[in-house]
């Protein structure tokens, strides 16, 4: 897969929570769980599965930092 985004973080699918429309994707990296909200449709194309390894891939024109 080749992707202009420059964070592309490797990550293992821990949980899909399925509605009629959407899909709530939570993926471990590392320590850290990122969760993402996608159509269902894409899931579906993608054949999601809880194990799988995929990549959480940030692009956002603002980043906040927290301490």
């Amino acid at each position: 897969m080749e992707i202009s985004a420059r964070n592309k973080l490797p990550g293992v699918v821990k949980e899909i929570k399925s509605g009629a429309i959407l899909a709530e994707v939570t993926i471990s990296v590392g320590d850290n769980d990122i969760t993402a909200i996608i159509t269902k449709g894409s899931a579906d194309q993608l054949d999601l599965k809880v194990g799988d390894r995929v990549y959480a891939i940030v692009k956002a024109t603002e980043v906040m930092i927290g301490k």
